[in-house]
């Protein structure tokens, strides 16, 4: 009885050690993943000396030829807009604590719940954060090897998992799917094209899926680290 309870508590142990073994190794081969692929964007130091980045992007939207405008500054300050026959017909931004919407040319505090996620950042390039332990906890999933992509789980402190899948060959992230397990739901976005930008290669083609069909935004205009300020933000 007690040699059985000897061999039973030694696999109990090795179980647990070989669990925790796998963990970790599935979190290094993860973060070697992204590593690779901030390298393919353009280096760590130059994602991390991007302090402000503006992007405009031409997509149609119910039929109408529309432009999507970001705008972001670190830590996490930021505003989405949309562009009109050159009017801005709606805007939401985050000061930094807060997150308003203009609707019809009114100004008001949006629904909090919205920007959550926006309380966290630290940094503007999404690949900085996943390699931040203290946002995210990454790990390895598998390498489909008929489409060549490395798939990594990314999960944020708030319970919320995006899907990594980041090209075997070049790096770069080709698709992420958001879920949201409180809400039960989940979008997918496909990048389908990189182009350069200054010293940055950057996804400029994003294709949304839905169910009611798939909206493709094109950029045609990004920079970063000039003409945007904190005022940009302001309610």
């Amino acid at each position: 009885m007690k040699l059985l309870t000897t061999i039973i508590t030694a696999c109990s142990v090795f179980t647990t050690n070989h669990f925790v073994f796998s963990q970790s190794t599935n979190e290094a081969k993860a973060k070697e993943i992204i590593v690779k692929a901030v390298d393919a964007m353009g280096g760590k130091d130059l994602l991390s000396s991007i302090k402000t980045l503006y992007s405009k992007s031409s997509t149609v939207m119910d039929g109408r030829n529309v432009n999507y405008i970001t705008k972001e500054m670190t830590p996490n300050m930021g505003s989405f807009e949309i562009e009109y026959q050159g009017r801005i017909v709606y805007r939401s931004w985050f000061d930094g604590k807060t997150g308003y919407e203009t609707v019809n040319g009114e100004k008001k505090i949006a629904d909090q719940e919205e920007f959550k996620d926006k309380l966290d950042r630290k940094y503007i390039m999404n690949e900085l954060a996943y390699l931040d332990p203290s946002l995210y906890k990454v790990e390895f999933v598998e390498t489909d090897k008929e489409n060549k992509l490395h798939k990594i789980k990314a999960t944020a402190k708030d319970g919320n998992i995006t899907n990594l899948y980041y090209n075997a060959e070049s790096y770069l992230l080709n698709k992420e799917i958001h879920e949201n397990p409180t809400k039960g739901s989940f979008s997918t976005t496909l990048c389908t094209e990189y182009k350069k930008f200054g010293d940055l290669t950057y996804c400029s083609k994003n294709t949304f899926r839905s169910e009611n069909g798939d909206q493709v935004a094109t950029i045609v205009d990004l920079y970063y680290n000039k003409d945007i300020k904190k005022s940009d933000f302001k309610f």
